[in-house]
This record gives C-alpha cells, structure tokens and sequence, in this order.
C-alpha cells in the first residue's frame, strides 16, 4: 500500500511540472496533507458449548432445531457490527452423524443456520473438541461451513485448502482470521493429515502470520489456550499473547476456559484473553457467564502509507439463564435480568479490567 501511494504521489507531482512553478507549489502541501479514513466495527462472543440440553430445547415438532428464540438477544446486538465472531466448540456434524453430547460432542447444524442469520461471519473451528467425531465429523463440518457466507478457520480439508490466504473487505478494510487450538483431548490428529486441525506451535503461527501480514490491513487471530475454570491467565497465554504481539497479530481472541478473563493491549496487540461461554449447559455460575467483546477499526491512509488503529474497546457480559434441570435456557443481557445480578455482574466485569482499567465495560448493546 504505501508502495502504491508513492508511485501515485511521484505521478502527481511530475505531472505539476506541465504547470507554473506556482501551481506546483500550490498543490505540494495538498497532496502531501491528504488523508483519508475508514472504519469498521468487530464484535465478538466465545464459545457454543452444545450440550445435549442446549439441542434438546431447540427440537421442533417436525424432528428438526430452532435455537432462534434462546438467543433471540443476539439479534438485538449483531446488526450494529460489520464484522462479528464467535468460536464454534461442538462440531457441526449435523443429525446424519448422530448427535452427542459430552464428552465427545455433534450438533446440529441449524444453530450455525441461526448464527448465520445474526450476521456471524468469523467463526473459529479449532478447539479441543474438533476432532470429537474423527475425520468424518470434521468434513461433515466442513461441508456445511462451505455453504455459509462467514470466513472459518482452523480447520481444513486439505494442506492446500490449509494454506489458501482467505481476505475479506469491509469499508475498503482487509482482514483475515487465522485460529490454533493447543490440542484435541488426547485425540491423536491423523498422521499426515495435520491440515484437518491446527495444534499449534510457535514456528506453525509464524510461518502462517508471515504469508499473510502484509495482505491485509487487519490480522486477528483466535487462540484455544489457557486451562479451565479460571479467571486468570496462566504463564503460557501471556507468553504466547507476547510472541503474537511481536509478530505484528493486531487482535488476540482467546477460549477455552469457559470462564471469562481480563482484557488488555499489549503495545498495539489488543488480547481479550478468554470470551468464556457463549452458551452451554455447564454447572456453576461461573460458567454460565460470558464476554461480549467490541471495538472499531479504524484505516488511515496517506502520501506516506496506511495505519491501522484498534480503537475504543469494550467488554460486557452474556448470561446463559435456566432453570432447574436446564429448563429454559435463554442468552440474557444484565438489562434483561433483576436487580440480584447486580452485584453479580460489578464483580465479573472487575475480571475483565483487571490487567487494563482503560477497557470500557458496556456499550456494546445499543
């Protein structure tokens, strides 16, 4: 990009000398002074853990899945945003796979249906469950995901497939979206036939970061990493949280552990550290807690190059409300819950500004 500006400003200023001195001298400060932005907003939630609760709800009469009215609040927040993710932790095999529940999960693809029709379009598909139904359930993934309109990683079909640059624009903006999982419960991936999910290293990232830094104005990444049930990051995130900040990531989302974690930059890195649930059935208030993530992009283009800014990042929580024996289940907004959670929702968001107080906690949901 800044090669381009060059060449057009070198144009522009020779093309002057066909006028008088005066007018070059004129237009000079012009074309060196211009700028012009964009923009684009990102919003992001973490994990679809579909327990055999989650799906058993969403059945309709006619043998098929619905979850549109659990998570009807989506649907509320989603069309504010240009670009939004979320992880997709059980496989969507589809009903053809027989579907299961924990501890080696298949869902139904319908509830990918009802995020599609919320606007998701970056959905990561590497995480410890990816290989729960072997090989076949990953390409029965696949080929569903091959009729969406949202760009996926992770997971692939082939080294090839693996290894093709997927670039989206949005406002005249570039991005990508590369994922890693740190591994697949003891699942061994198929000798050979490592394309199928990214168990990540740190020469793996790099090589991958490498091809694709300078395509794109904006390169996010999702990292499965950390260990579960806790509110701190460990040793391991913030290392590798440094390593994707010094290879120039400008987004780190992280999950996995299936509670929240803090939020916070490193230098122009932005890390949410882990989004925790989007929606499951698991036990304990803690887990039934989430993260909503947002944030602006915005582009800068000059004379002299472009830049790239993440601006205005904002956190809030998600609850995934039920009753007894998970009757009920419904994703909720703290404005949607009584005067109880209050205290409740002043001691997570304390989590999420711990390691950066600057991260603002609300506005996401307008």
């Amino acid at each position: 990009m800044k090669r381009w500006w060059g060449w057009l400003l070198c144009l522009l200023l020779g093309l002057t000398g066909c006028g008088s001195q005066a007018q070059t001298a004129a237009l000079q400060p012009q074309l060196l002074n211009f700028s012009e932005k964009s923009s684009a907003t990102l919003f992001m939630v973490g994990d679809a853990l579909l327990h055999g609760a989650v799906y058993k709800q969403a059945q309709t009469d006619d043998g098929g899945y619905d979850f549109s009215e659990m998570t009807a609040v989506l649907g509320e927040i989603t069309p504010q945003y240009d670009l939004c993710f979320y992880n997709q932790e059980t496989i969507l095999g589809g009903t053809a796979l027989g579907l299961s529940s924990y501890p080696t999960f298949n869902s139904p693809q319908e509830f990918g249906d009802v995020m599609m029709g919320y606007g998701f379009n970056l959905v990561s598909l590497a995480n410890n469950h990816t290989l729960d139904k072997g090989e076949t359930g990953i390409r029965a993934s696949l080929a569903y995901w091959a009729n969406q309109e949202a760009m996926t990683a992770g997971s692939a079909g082939s080294f090839e497939e693996r290894d093709a640059l997927k670039i989206g624009e949005v406002n005249g903006i570039t991005y990508t979206l590369l994922a890693y999982t740190y591994g697949t419960n003891g699942i061994p991936v198929p000798e050979g036939k490592e394309y199928l999910v990214n168990v990540y290293t740190k020469e793996m990232i790099a090589q991958d970061v490498e091809r694709v830094r300078e395509q794109v104005d904006v390169l996010i990444v999702s990292m499965h990493w950390g260990v579960e049930y806790t509110h701190t990051p460990t040793q391991e995130q913030r290392e590798m949280a440094q390593f994707l900040a010094d290879l120039g990531v400008d987004l780190v989302i992280g999950h996995h552990p299936h509670v929240i974690q803090p939020v916070e930059w490193i230098d122009d890195t932005l890390v949410y550290y882990s989004l925790g649930n989007l929606i499951s059935a698991q036990d304990g208030l803690m887990r039934t807690i989430g993260l909503m993530g947002a944030l602006t992009i915005e582009k800068t283009v000059t004379p002299a190059g472009v830049s790239i800014q993440l601006k205005e990042p904002k956190a809030d929580l998600i609850f995934t409300d039920y009753e007894a024996g998970y009757r009920n289940l419904q994703l909720k907004t703290i404005d949607q819950l009584d005067e109880s959670y209050q205290e409740i929702y002043q001691e997570y968001t304390s989590i999420i500004t711990k390691e950066d107080a600057s991260i603002q906690i609300g506005g996401i949901k307008q």
